[in-house]
């Protein structure tokens, strides 16, 4: 089984913070992985890292993609590889139709945008991306944004946060069809890294392995499901 994304050894920061500590992590082709870990602990950053956001910077190690050194690469360099994410809390983005944005993510942009109505976004398209949408809006929205852009790498942080228990069917089943695309006899062919702290989305997608992230580093590796009875039973214990 190939390496879709390695991380090794990687440290970064956030202005004079340390948030990365030696982080080693593996996401085969393939395979959905899951990231728990307490609040502070570096989820996010680490998300944010492998993305390529310029507000975090590596002070060492390295970040392979398909075997491809992508550390010092922008974030749009990455996204042209095929890495996608959804943020907890995207950025609104004046000016900018999300009808048109999903047209120019996708060439095939106008029969993703026959189908948002699958997401409950068909009356969003002529606004604003983000401007004014709730918590659940903006999943949808994000959700619908990467269908159109098909990467083979997804990187979800907390897909489940801040959507309320009519909306969570929908969330949970358009991320389980955003991971499966492109599977076949064989198995699946995206590769994913998902944060959850509620394990909700655990009802949806099929996740092969999990880690455990704490101050900066992981931890721990195993079965998802045993890692969430766990931790609803006892927590993440004492640092």
């Amino acid at each position: 089984m190939s390496e879709m994304l390695k991380i090794v050894d990687l440290h970064a920061r956030a202005g004079e913070r340390e948030i990365l500590k030696g982080v080693n992590l593996t996401v085969n082709e393939g395979e959905t992985c899951v990231l728990f870990g307490p609040n502070g602990s570096g989820k996010s950053t680490l998300m944010a890292t492998i993305m390529g956001y310029s507000t975090i910077e590596v002070t060492s190690g390295q970040i392979l993609y398909k075997g491809v050194d992508i550390t010092r690469m922008t974030v749009d360099e990455r996204a042209k590889m095929g890495i996608g994410m959804m943020m907890q809390r995207p950025p609104n983005i004046f000016g900018v139709k999300l009808g048109d944005l999903i047209r120019a993510t996708s060439e095939n942009g106008d029969e993703i945008l026959k189908d948002a109505g699958s997401f409950k976004m068909d009356s969003f398209l002529d606004r604003e991306v983000n401007v004014g949408f709730s918590g659940g809006e903006i999943k949808r929205s994000e959700l619908l944004q990467l269908t159109a852009q098909k990467p083979e790498l997804i990187l979800l942080d907390e897909p489940e946060s801040g959507v309320d228990l009519e909306i969570i069917d929908l969330i949970g089943n358009k991320t389980r069809d955003l991971l499966n695309y492109g599977k076949n006899e064989v198995g699946r062919h995206v590769s994913s890294l998902v944060i959850t702290h509620t394990g909700q989305i655990l009802n949806y997608i099929e996740a092969d392995t999990a880690y455990i992230m704490r101050s900066g580093r992981i931890v721990s590796q195993g079965k998802p499901m045993e890692f969430l009875k766990d931790i609803r039973e006892n927590g993440y214990g004492e640092e």
